[in-house]
C-alpha cells in the first residue's frame, strides 16, 4: 500500500498529465469522416462517369458555340479522349459532393462548438454551399460567353482555332474553382466578425487594401489579360461589400486578445 502522501502525488500527476484517449478517439473521428467524404465522391463520380461524354460536350459548349466555321475541338495527346471526360467526370463528382464533405467537417467540429457559435454555423454552411455553386454558375453563364468571345475574336485571321480537349478542361476547372472560393468572401467576412477577429469599421478602412488584393488574386488565378482578371476581380471587391453590409447586423463580439 502506498502511504496518501504517494498516493495524493500519483492522483495530482494524472489529473495535471492529458489523456491519450481523447486524442486517439479525435483520430478515429477524423478517418470516419473523411471516409464518409471519399466514399460520397465515389459514389457520384461512379454514377456519373457513364455520361463523362455528355458532361463534356456540356462544359465545352460556350467555347463550341463560338468557334470559327470549320474549327473544332483536337485532342493532341493518346489518351486525351479518354482521360479528359474521366477527369471531368471526378471533378464534378467533388463539386456535387461539396454539400456532404462540408457536412462532415461540420460533424466533427460541432462537438466543440458553444450553443451560440452553432447557431450562426449551420446558416454560414448553407451559404457557402450555394454561394459556392453560384459562384461556378455565374463563371459558365456569365464569365466565359465573354472570355471565349474575346479570346476566339483577337486572334490573328490566318491562325486556325482548335483548342486541345485536356488544356480546355484544365482551364476551366481553374476558373470554376476559382469563382467558387471567391464567392465564399461574404461568409469569411461574416465569420471575423462574429469570431471577434475585426469588425466592421476595420474592414471598410481596408477597402483600398481589399480591392488592391481582389485584383492580384485575379490576376493570379486567371488568364494574363486585364479583362479575365477584372471579370473575377469585381465581384470579389462587391461580395466583400456584400459581407459588410451583412455583418453590420451581426451582434458585436468582443475582440481577440493579441
Amino acid at each position: 500500500m502506498l502511504d496518501p502522501d504517494a498516493q495524493t502525488k500519483i492522483e495530482t500527476q494524472d489529473k495535471a498529465e492529458p489523456r491519450h484517449a481523447p486524442f486517439i478517439e479525435h483520430l478515429i473521428e477524423l478517418r470516419t469522416r473523411l471516409l464518409y467524404s471519399v466514399l460520397a465522391v465515389l459514389v457520384l463520380f461512379i454514377g456519373l462517369y457513364p455520361f463523362a461524354n455528355e458532361l463534356y460536350q456540356t462544359l465545352s459548349e460556350p467555347l463550341r458555340a463560338l468557334l470559327p466555321e470549320g474549327s473544332q475541338m483536337i485532342a493532341t495527346e493518346v489518351a486525351s479522349p479518354f482521360l479528359a471526360p474521366f477527369k471531368l467526370a471526378m471533378m464534378t463528382a467533388f463539386f456535387l459532393a461539396v454539400p456532404v464533405v462540408l457536412y462532415q467537417i461540420w460533424a466533427f467540429i460541432a462537438p466543440g462548438l458553444y450553443e451560440h457559435e452553432k447557431r450562426y454555423a449551420l446558416p454560414l454552411l448553407g451559404a457557402a454551399v450555394a454561394l459556392f455553386y453560384l459562384g461556378m454558375s455565374f463563371a459558365y453563364y456569365v464569365v466565359f460567353p465573354l472570355i471565349f468571345a474575346f479570346f476566339t475574336s483577337v486572334g490573328p485571321g490566318d491562325v486556325a482555332v482548335m483548342t486541345d480537349i485536356n488544356h480546355y478542361l484544365n482551364f476551366v476547372l481553374k476558373l470554376l474553382f476559382a469563382f467558387g472560393l471567391a464567392f465564399e468572401i461574404p461568409v469569411a467576412t461574416v465569420l471575423l466578425v462574429l469570431l471577434g477577429v475585426t469588425d466592421v469599421e476595420n474592414l471598410a478602412k481596408k477597402r483600398p487594401y481589399v480591392v488592391i488584393f481582389c485584383f492580384v488574386v485575379g490576376m493570379l488565378l486567371t488568364p494574363p489579360d486585364v479583362f479575365s482578371q477584372s471579370m473575377l476581380a469585381i465581384p470579389m471587391w462587391l461580395l466583400f461589400e456584400a459581407g459588410i453590409i451583412i455583418a453590420r447586423f451581426l451582434p458585436k463580439a468582443a475582440p481577440k486578445a493579441m
